[in-house]
C-alpha cells in the first residue's frame, strides 16, 4: 500500500511538472493537439499506479516523450503557418453581416443551442445584435455586435479618464503577501497603520486588496460560532 502511495505521489509531481512545461491553458482553451497529449499522458501515467509490477519509468518516460512531441510541434507551429493550420485548424465565421452561415455550422457540427449558449455567456440574448461571430480554433465563439448595440466607450462620449490602477491581494486568509505589498507600493508600516485604522490585525483579515494609491477593500474573517 505504501509503495502505491509513493508511486502515485511521484507520478503526480511528474505530471504537474510536465503540464507546467506545456504552459498555462484552461481546459476550454486547449488546442486539439494539446487535448490529445493531455489525455494520452493521463492514460500512460495511470498504468504504474494501477499495476505495481509495472516499472515507474514505464509511466514517466512515455509521458516525457509526449511532452517533448508537444513542445516540438508547438515550436513548428510558431514557425510554419501550414503546420499550425494542419494541427489547430482555422477560425470559422458563422455569422456574417448578421446572417447565420448554416453550412458552416453544419460543417463544425455546431448546433443552434451551442451558438445561443455561447452568445448568452457573453451577455447577448438577441441574435439581431450580432454583426459577426467567429468560432475560434479552441471552440470558443468571438462576437462583434453592431455598433448601435455595442456599449459606448469613453472615446465615443468624449471623456478623458485617468489610468486605472489595478488592486492586488495584500492579505489572503490572514497571510500577508510580500508580492502584494510590492504591487500596492505599501510598506509593512503603512499596512500596520491601515489595519489599526480598521481596528483589526492580519490574522483576522480574510481578504485585503489595495492599489498603489492605497485605496483598499477589506473583508474580515467570519467569527467561529
Amino acid at each position: 500500500m505504501l509503495t502505491v502511495l509513493i508511486r502515485s505521489v511521484l507520478l503526480y509531481l511528474c505530471v504537474m511538472f510536465f503540464m507546467r512545461i506545456m504552459g498555462k491553458r484552461q481546459l476550454g482553451e486547449l488546442q486539439p493537439a494539446e487535448l490529445v497529449i493531455s489525455v494520452l499522458i493521463s492514460n500512460v501515467v495511470s498504468l504504474p499506479v494501477e499495476d505495481p509490477d509495472v516499472p515507474l519509468l514505464m509511466g514517466i518516460i512515455p509521458a516525457a516523450v509526449l511532452v517533448g512531441l508537444e513542445l516540438a510541434s508547438s515550436h513548428l507551429c510558431l514557425r510554419f503557418r501550414k503546420i499550425r493550420t494542419l494541427l489547430g485548424g482555422n477560425p470559422v465565421v458563422i455569422i456574417h453581416d448578421g446572417i447565420i452561415d448554416q453550412k458552416a455550422l453544419k460543417n463544425l457540427r455546431f448546433s443552434l443551442d451551442d451558438l445561443m449558449e455561447s452568445l448568452r455567456s457573453q451577455g447577448i440574448f438577441d441574435l439581431n445584435q450580432i454583426q459577426y461571430a467567429i468560432v475560434e480554433t479552441n471552440g470558443t465563439v468571438s462576437i462583434l455586435p453592431y455598433e448601435k448595440d455595442a456599449p459606448a466607450t469613453p472615446k465615443q462620449l468624449n471623456l478623458t479618464l485617468s489610468p486605472q490602477e489595478v488592486p492586488v491581494v495584500v492579505i489572503s486568509d490572514g497571510t500577508v503577501l510580500e508580492d502584494g505589498l510590492r504591487g500596492a507600493s505599501m510598506s509593512r508600516k503603512q499596512l500596520r497603520k491601515l489595519l489599526e485604522k480598521e481596528g483589526t490585525e492580519p490574522r483576522k483579515v480574510f481578504l485585503l486588496c489595495a492599489d498603489k494609491s492605497h485605496r483598499y477593500t477589506l473583508i474580515p474573517k467570519e467569527e467561529k460560532k
